[in-house]
């Protein structure tokens, strides 16, 4: 456990069952900390991760011990909320940082807690349209240690017990929001012209979308392409899957940001994507993949049939998509853009 004297940010994280938010939270510490004292604050968070357990909350209304105040980063409104507190109420010597993912118009008591923080950070172009103060963009990045092209690419189907000598997927949480029911019409539609390919769906069925689960595994039985459009559910690792793809479907029909096309593209496969979230500012169209509109099927499904016309296609977008990712969207390059932020912070108040 840290000590608090010596944590110069705080990153809260108030709810226990895991989400994006978690994740980010998991992910980027760990590199922020190589050049910070950087700490979490909540439940359900990982053991090796740097963080302070409640009970050393009230050290945080000292200084630390390096700065003449802590930061504190909240990504919820909630955490916003308990920032506000520690700082107006509370006298505790903080900024207020916030991180909006969301793409929708803020309600009266997100824009009350916004107006009170010290910087806000946007994570695409498009979520900062949103924003009614002055905010950086920042975007999210990947880990391109885990999520990383195949020294020689995981072969499919040798690697596997799936038919076919191409794949498509489309992974993550299996709900209407996600757009899963698209993917699944595309290669309802494509799969009788294309005996090669194989569609692989991944993720979490939360039990309030079992009845959408069962409807789509039921639409594939009717059409007969069982074995050509596989469900495995929530897999233990879902890395490899990624480097066996020939092609990565990402159809959300809404999105904060959306990892899942940056995952595939550092994992050198090619990404089709609707333009929910930020996935029109991460794909470079014709180049590392392409981009359609959300909720628009036969869009999707003309996209998809281009590839597969021309694996080849799809291997040149995926090695192209392998440095574009590494270029742009490391999780190195978010941490070190974020501590630029907090550096910002702590320069303006030692030249006042």
């Amino acid at each position: 456990m840290a000590r608090t004297a010596d944590i110069e940010v705080v990153a809260p994280n108030f709810k226990r069952r895991l989400s994006g938010v978690t994740s980010t939270i998991v992910q980027l510490l760990p590199h922020q900390a190589q050049h910070l004292g950087i700490a979490a604050l909540g439940p359900g968070l990982p053991r090796h991760l740097p963080k302070i357990a409640w009970w050393q909350a009230p050290g945080l209304l000292k200084r630390p011990a390096r700065r003449r105040f802590r930061v504190w980063h909240a990504r919820r409104n909630i955490e916003m909320l308990a920032g506000v507190i520690l700082k107006s109420v509370l006298r505790a010597p903080l900024k207020l940082v916030f991180t909006s993912a969301a793409q929708r118009h803020h309600t009266w008591f997100t824009r009350f807690l916004l107006a009170r923080m010290d910087c806000v950070i946007a994570t695409s172009e498009r979520s900062g349209q949103f924003l009614t103060v002055p905010h950086v963009v920042v975007k999210h990045g990947v880990d391109c240690e885990r999520f990383r092209p195949p020294a020689e690419r995981d072969a499919f189907p040798e690697c596997t017990d799936l038919p076919g000598r191409f794949a498509v997927g489309c992974f993550g949480r299996v709900r209407h929001q996600k757009g899963t029911d698209l993917f699944i019409d595309a290669m309802i539609r494509l799969l009788p012209d294309y005996p090669d390919w194989t569609a692989v769906v991944t993720g979490r069925v939360t039990a309030r979308h079992r009845s959408f689960h069962a409807k789509l595994r039921h639409r594939v039985a009717q059409s007969g392409l069982e074995r050509q459009i596989v469900f495995l559910g929530e897999v233990p690792d879902v890395c490899p899957w990624y480097r066996r793809l020939h092609l990565y479907v990402a159809p959300s029909r809404n999105e904060g940001f959306g990892l899942t096309p940056l995952e595939a593209m550092a994992s050198g496969t090619a990404v089709v994507a609707s333009d929910a979230g930020a996935y029109a500012e991460m794909i470079v169209e014709n180049v590392t993949g392409s981009v359609v509109c959300a909720g628009d099927g036969n869009a999707l499904t003309e996209a998809i049939r281009r590839y597969m016309d021309n694996p080849g296609l799809a291997a040149t977008h995926g090695r192209n998509a392998i440095a574009h990712a590494q270029k742009n969207f490391s999780l190195e390059t978010e941490a070190r853009a974020i501590n630029s932020i907090y550096d910002m912070l702590w320069n303006a108040s030692s030249t006042r």
